[in-house]
């Protein structure tokens, strides 16, 4: 069997995969506009550090609506190709709409659950290989990096961005710390969950300890920080909170519990994330890894 197929005592990914075609999927959908800003803020930062360059085929990793893919599709032209992967179908679907309508002719996008093998039409000898927020949801992280990995020429450099330490991303940290005096996480649920979560990667030793685990080298970490818009009122950072990260899936997954304390749990994170609105709108800072590392020569 090839590298790419060969993840050894995998866990399966369905419910994560579930998650994020279903339920996140509306969410994302739903809060487009920040989060693509937010988010896009450390992206772009990423491509500063370590620029494509025209002629390179690149790979996306959880590439959500696909916008950043184009990014880098137009940063490798002419010549190069970029192909956008994401676990979600509708996610696909929807990046193969707008790279149509934007006329990007360079990019493609395929439905792959990384974490089980990535297939054939992907493609392989990728030069680079990036991820914003694609590469921390892995049940199994070290067998889904050896499958990325497996894509790549040698000498190929891989650049994601991943969350850093809960506690330095104060909006969604203090939304869950309030959230958590009202509710717990139960010891089952019949609702989906988008799996170990959105600060798996957040140890600085832990991720790269999972790169060199996966087989790379020249491992890198640059610290990021930025001011995330997350609404134009109070009412909207909370509408974001409650639906998206800890916070929200917090009483997403306490079901019935979870809507009945809803109100009570709505004015506690009124009064305690109210110094986050400023005249402009609600920011509060964000903090990310660059990571960087190389296929061995």
């Amino acid at each position: 069997m090839s590298e790419i197929g060969a993840a050894q005592d995998f866990v399966n990914n369905n419910e994560a995969i579930e998650a994020w075609d279903g339920v996140l999927f509306d969410r994302f959908v739903e809060f487009r506009k920040g989060l693509v800003a937010g988010l896009g803020a450390h992206g772009n930062k990423a491509l500063e550090l370590y620029p494509p360059a025209p002629g390179e085929r690149a790979i996306d990793i959880g590439c959500g609506f696909g916008d950043t893919t184009r990014d880098i599709a137009r940063l490798v032209a002419p010549g190069g190709e970029a192909v956008g992967v994401d676990a979600s179908p509708r996610f696909i679907a929807a990046s193969r709409e707008e790279a149509e309508a934007e006329g990007v002719e360079n990019v493609r996008y395929e439905v792959a659950d990384v974490e089980a093998g990535l297939p054939e039409e992907v493609g392989r000898d990728f030069d680079r290989v990036f991820s914003r927020m694609g590469t921390m949801f892995f049940a199994n992280p070290v067998p889904a990096m050896r499958n990325i990995r497996a894509t790549m020429r040698p000498g190929a450099l891989l650049t994601m961005v991943v969350w850093r330490q809960k506690a330095e991303n104060v909006f969604m940290y203090d939304a869950e710390q309030i959230t958590e005096r009202f509710l717990t996480h139960p010891e089952a649920t019949d609702e989906p969950t988008c799996g170990p979560g959105p600060f798996s990667m957040a140890n600085a030793d832990t991720t790269t300890g999972i790169m060199q685990a996966a087989g790379f080298e020249d491992v890198t970490l640059t610290r990021s920080d930025h001011p995330m818009w997350q609404g134009d009122t109070i009412e909207e950072a909370l509408d974001l909170v409650m639906a998206i990260g800890p916070a929200g899936e917090l009483i997403r997954v306490n079901e019935e519990r979870g809507e009945e304390l809803r109100p009570q749990i709505v004015e506690a994170l009124k009064e305690g994330l109210a110094r986050y609105v400023t005249p402009d709108g609600v920011y509060a800072q964000t903090s990310t890894w660059i990571v960087a590392a190389r296929n061995p020569a």
